[in-house]
């Protein structure tokens, strides 16, 4: 994966999630559940590294932006 930019952590509120998990599939799930709480920018896919076990996937979450509300 690449460098995190510090642009995704200039403020308080934002934040990098990467996951690491045995799947595509448990992955996206994990996710899923970030995006369902608050504003999340989604990762397209999941990356493998070679020699590491499971996939890897990393989203960007403003948590200062509950779902559902409005600025």
């Amino acid at each position: 994966m690449k460098s995190i930019n510090e642009a995704h952590v200039a403020q308080p509120g934002l934040a990098v999630v990467e996951v690491a998990a045995a799947d595509d599939q448990t992955a996206f799930a994990i996710q899923e559940a970030l995006a369902g709480r608050w504003a999340t920018a989604l990762a397209d896919g999941a990356t493998r590294v070679p020699g590491e076990p499971g996939v890897r996937l990393r989203c960007y979450l403003d948590v200062r932006q509950e779902l559902g509300e409005l600025t």
